[in-house]
């Protein structure tokens, strides 16, 4: 059976999706974090406060809410974040960005924006520009 356009064109994103995290790894692997670690520290760090709850920074990075606790909880060890009560609900915990986390996020972005730039400079910034559209009206 032959695979029809659109199946074709998500194959090549998911193959692009795999060059970008390979490219990704072992920059990242220096600080003691991954891809999605990253992740977490950008949404966190761009957060007023520097903290969300648990379900949005779930969303924020594309985890179920399980799986953003199963990777919060070394990050947590190793003190790049630190879990809080909110003090009108018991229920609710968040997420905070320690220092050590904003230092390493800080750190790890210089290689992050190294690895982006190499990764996109076979295409001219107007074709980045229209390419983020695009992904934009994926999201």
């Amino acid at each position: 059976m032959v695979t029809p356009p659109h199946g074709e064109l998500l194959i090549q994103l998911t193959n692009l999706q795999s060059r970008i995290q390979g490219q990704l790894s072992r920059p990242l692997s220096l600080y003691g974090i991954g891809l999605t670690e990253y992740l977490i520290l950008r949404s966190l760090k761009s957060a007023p406060a520097h903290r969300m709850r648990r379900i949005d920074l779930a969303q924020a990075v594309g985890l179920s809410a399980s799986g953003v606790t199963r990777v919060l909880n070394p990050m947590e060890k190793i003190g790049l974040v630190e879990k809080d009560h909110v003090e009108r609900d018991a229920r609710v915990r968040l997420v905070v960005l320690t220092e050590a986390g904003t230092r390493v996020f800080d750190e790890a972005s210089t290689s992050f924006n190294q690895v982006a730039e190499s990764l996109l400079k076979p295409i001219s910034p107007e074709q980045q520009k229209a390419l983020a559209g695009l992904v934009n009206a994926l999201l």
